[in-house]
């Protein structure tokens, strides 16, 4: 079975359970400061797990794209992976722990959809604790049910918190416990305790539950929710590694195009030399992942903060190891359009971004040649000195400065020292290096904080200040202004538009004059759910480049029975009910923020 087979038998079993297939989501968070990238299925829907009411109804199925770069480095062995799609179906306060283990249950062993022996699978579920402030059981009930279905004591595995449970995604909040399935993969027990959930090798995971259960209080209780929730992934790439019977996603057809094409841009034959075949897999992975992000209708550029600098990693990532294997002047553009011609039929977005996306690829290579260069002439210069050393090491502390300082990869590093007879003290710049790691989370914790989606009082009157900005742009500058994207912190509003020039003093001033009328006349705030047809031809505004499910959620500021709407526009996020309460409108700063493209940043109070 084929991703695109997956993809499509996934969908068709849910929907035939009565769930509603739902758009994928872009690769960047909207109003989501917390985090860089969407890095799982659940990430879009947060609001409706929440208690929202979806416009799709309480069951949902879709496919989505996810980046996560928490374990870049281990990219190069047979699993680990930056880009990914999840599979999920969701019960938003429908069918729970019975429900949704039985669904799972059918979709994998039933020879009408994935047909994988019951004798191979195995499960874990929450092992239950108690800790200062509360104790919370055993997960009985989801071992019970699988049990019905015929798991012996031996294939059911209790597992700690660590294992086999989710949230809160801030210190208070919806969380419970998650039962996961695991394949068998016929290795001997690593000992006698070898259960589902080992990390031996001998179990893979395949597939994960996760019932939000409790709603954790500022005092550390687990209070059972009245609406209770389901959550449940599944990724594309590992799935189809296990029902094709392959080692590693590498070795899958989902990469297959991608191999070869980077062995006709390198000439090295994969397969030949692990180290080099190591590489290989780097190239293949960074490139899918560069070439989606660049190819999100929310697209961002390489650049040396946020998703940018993510992006701008992975690309010289790959570069260095192209180049490692012999590959010339832009290699990646090659590599990427294959990416595109492969996933261009499930995700149309890459084809209509192609140009782009070669563009960019190219102008990043072009600049990290720059970089190698700047590197390679501040080594010469350390070279003399380097050489009087009578025990030729080159101290991790200034081989640190020219990663820090010019983004010069210490393999890079460490070969020009080979060559000139030196070694690199690899442990004084591991530790540099992780000193670095800490001061950047802990910045990031800094920045990014108020848990997975923020939905406070401030945060929500930031982000219908965001409606009234949209429509105060498009007065000013013309009905070409449409939204690009935008970034919301309990501090400060970040708002990106499409506009070819910068704006002048006089028009900014009209902008937040105008922002400010409308909160001066306090507007009310309402919301319908209406179809995604009935809604463009009313007139609503959508955000460019977003997937909108049949049914949408419309926001419309103003008195609409007497006829003096402001903004009415297609949104999901949260709203004030009233303008009056935002408080005043202040811009701070415009600027640009990629071609044709300007930034706003603002503030209430």
């Amino acid at each position: 079975m084929d991703a695109n087979e997956l993809r499509q038998k996934y969908i068709e079993f849910f929907k035939s359970k009565g769930h509603s297939e739902i758009q994928g989501k872009s690769l960047l968070p909207e109003n989501d400061p917390t985090v860089l990238f969407t890095t799982a299925g659940m990430h879009p829907l947060v609001p409706y797990l929440l208690g929202e009411e979806h416009p799709a109804g309480k069951r949902l199925v879709n496919v989505q794209k996810c980046i996560r770069t928490g374990d870049i480095d281990s990219v190069g062995d047979f699993s680990h992976l930056t880009f990914f799609e999840m599979l999920g179906n969701w019960s938003l306060g429908d069918y729970f722990k019975d429900g949704a283990i039985r669904m799972s249950y059918e979709f994998l062993t039933s020879p009408e959809w994935l047909g994988i022996p019951h004798e191979s699978l195995g499960v874990t579920v929450f092992a239950g604790e108690t800790n200062d402030s509360a104790v919370i059981p055993p997960d009985d009930e989801s071992a019970e049910v699988w049990r019905a279905l015929g798991f012996s004591e031996g294939r059911i595995s209790y597992r700690p918190r660590s294992d086999n449970w989710w949230g809160p995604a801030g210190e208070t909040g919806p969380c419970g416990p998650d039962s996961e399935m695991f394949i068998d993969m016929g290795l001997e027990p690593c000992g006698p305790d070898c259960a589902p959930g080992c990390g031996c090798g001998k179990w893979l995971e395949i597939w994960n539950d996760v019932f939000m259960q409790f709603n954790k209080d500022a005092d550390g209780n687990y209070i059972p929710l009245v609406r209770k929730c389901v959550d449940t992934g599944m990724g594309v790439e590992r799935t189809v590694t296990i029902l094709t019977g392959k080692k590693s996603v590498y070795d899958t057809d989902i990469f297959a195009p991608i191999i070869a094409a980077i062995e006709r841009a390198t000439g090295y034959k994969y397969g030949v030399n692990d180290d080099h075949d190591r590489s290989v897999r780097i190239i293949a992975d960074h490139t899918r992942s560069a070439t989606f992000i660049l190819g999100d209708p929310k697209a961002v550029t390489p650049s040396n903060v946020g998703a940018g600098y993510v992006l701008r990693r992975l690309i010289r990532r790959a570069v260095r190891h192209a180049r490692k294997l012999g590959g010339g002047e832009h290699i990646l553009a090659g590599i990427a359009d294959v990416v595109v011609a492969e996933f261009s039929s499930p995700y149309p977005e890459l084809f209509e971004n192609r140009a782009f996306i070669m563009e960019e690829l190219n102008k990043e290579e072009d600049r990290f040649s720059e970089t190698l260069q700047k590197g390679e002439r501040e080594f010469e210069k350390l070279l003399p000195n380097l050489m009087k050393d009578p025990k030729k090491v080159m101290s991790g502390r200034l081989a640190f400065k020219l990663y820090d300082t010019y983004g010069f990869p210490i393999e890079l590093t460490e070969e020009l020292a080979r060559e000139s007879g030196l070694s690199v003290n690899r442990a004084e710049f591991d530790e540099a290096f992780r000193k670095h790691q800490e001061l950047s989370r802990a910045g990031g914790d800094q920045v990014f904080k108020g848990g997975l989606v923020d939905h406070s009082e401030i945060t929500t009157k930031y982000h219908t200040a965001t409606h009234l900005l949209q429509k105060a742009l498009q007065i000013v500058l013309g009905p070409h202004t449409a939204q690009k994207g935008s970034n919301i912190t309990a501090e400060r509003m970040r708002f990106d538009f499409s506009h070819p020039a910068p704006m002048t003093e006089d028009e900014l001033a009209r902008v937040e004059a105008i922002v400010n009328e409308q909160i001066r006349r306090d507007l009310p705030v309402s919301m319908k759910v209406m179809n995604l047809e009935d809604a463009k031809a009313a007139g609503a505004m959508a955000l460019f480049g977003e997937k909108y499910e049949t049914q949408v959620k419309v926001y419309t500021i103003g008195d609409e029975a007497s006829g003096g709407v402001f903004s009415l526009e297609v949104c999901g996020g949260p709203h004030v009910e009233r303008t009056g309460v935002i408080g005043s409108f202040k811009i701070q700063k415009e600027q640009s923020s990629s071609s044709g493209v300007r930034r706003i940043r603002a503030v209430i109070g």
